[in-house]
């Protein structure tokens, strides 16, 4: 059994939980915790206008195609444009995303910091967004290459971020975490 068909396999085992292929290894996590949720909820409320403006889609829980021999995440938060190229129906093509956000749980700190963003940049995410709540920053990874993003912003939370083209948009990160 390939690990894509073993991939396949524990998203049948496991429906309802978050599957992943995530460098060689099947990760099989619980659903979100409502803090996990309420950052994402509030990251959504301060792009939603822009993502409006732009007619972009909002997905919660789709894999990204980042290769057909590569891993499968399924990140916290994935904004495309109206039509975007799909692998199968349920793999969105990373390069054809304009954000990619994960927010880190303890279970995820090695791969979200160390792993996604290597796979992500390979892909062509555009723009990948990561928020530490237990290390109170965020962290945005842009220019996409081969052996990784070139550029990296770093900020703790509770300060702005600046979002590039095509988002034109700063957030201010102190409103995804409880005062």
């Amino acid at each position: 059994m390939t690990m894509r068909e073993a991939h396949r396999r524990a998203c049948e085992l496991f429906p309802g939980h978050r599957v992943e292929l995530v460098n060689g290894r099947i990760v099989v996590n619980d659903g979100p915790t409502w803090a996990h949720n309420k950052i994402i909820s509030r990251l959504l409320k301060l792009i939603i206008s822009t993502v409006t403006d732009r007619d972009w889609e909002i997905g919660t829980n789709i894999k990204l195609f980042l290769g057909p021999q590569a891993d499968r995440y399924v990140p916290d938060l994935t904004i495309a444009p109206p039509r975007p190229r799909m692998w199968g129906d349920d793999e969105v093509y990373g390069d054809d995303t304009r954000l990619v956000v994960e927010v880190v749980s303890p279970s995820s700190v090695h791969d979200d910091h160390a792993v996604k963003p290597r796979e992500y940049a390979r892909a062509g995410v555009p723009l990948y967004l990561l928020i530490d709540p237990a290390q109170s920053i965020a962290i945005l990874f842009s220019l996409p290459a081969e052996k990784g993003y070139q550029h990296k912003t770093q900020v703790e939370l509770g300060t702005t971020l600046d979002l590039p083209e095509p988002w034109k948009l700063s957030i201010d990160t102190g409103q995804l975490v409880e005062p």
